[in-house]
């Protein structure tokens, strides 16, 4: 099994690829399979600002793309594209990406973000505790 601290290093080297010529903001994430596999990715901007990915999302693409469903968990690193190495501040994932962890991993889905002097490690069910679901029951308890 890979620790936070090794998943939190892919993260940092993948966020060295970002392109981030608008916000100035890179982003890497290191996801990690259910067999010690891992997947990068980093956030790709455009001009288009919708037509950008996250790097979380960048890395399940992947990791889609090459047949995978079994994820355990996912490292994030952001922060300032001009400052090198690791962000002073955590970059926890937007909306948009946890609520494409949820369609993709169980609950218990381990989210690590890290700096040089913390690391937190969250449950994706603790940061989208209702996330969108067709097959929810529309609000029946």
């Amino acid at each position: 099994m890979r620790s936070e601290a090794e998943l939190l290093s892919l993260a940092g080297k993948a966020r060295e690829r970002a392109y981030c010529r608008y916000s100035n903001f890179s982003v890497g994430a290191a996801l990690l399979c259910d067999d010690g596999t891992v997947y990068q990715g980093c956030n790709i901007e455009n001009a288009s600002f919708g037509a950008g990915i996250c790097a979380e999302r960048a890395a399940f693409s992947a990791a889609v793309s090459d047949g995978r469903r079994d994820f355990s968990a996912i490292a994030i690193v952001g922060g300032d594209a001009e400052k090198v190495g690791f962000p002073d501040k955590q970059c926890p994932p937007c909306g948009i990406c946890r609520q494409f962890m949820s369609e993709l991993c169980r609950g218990d889905f381990r989210i690590i973000l890290g700096t040089p002097r913390s690391c937190s490690v969250y449950r994706l069910d603790e940061l989208l505790p209702h996330g969108f679901d067709l097959e929810d029951k529309h609000g029946e308890n």
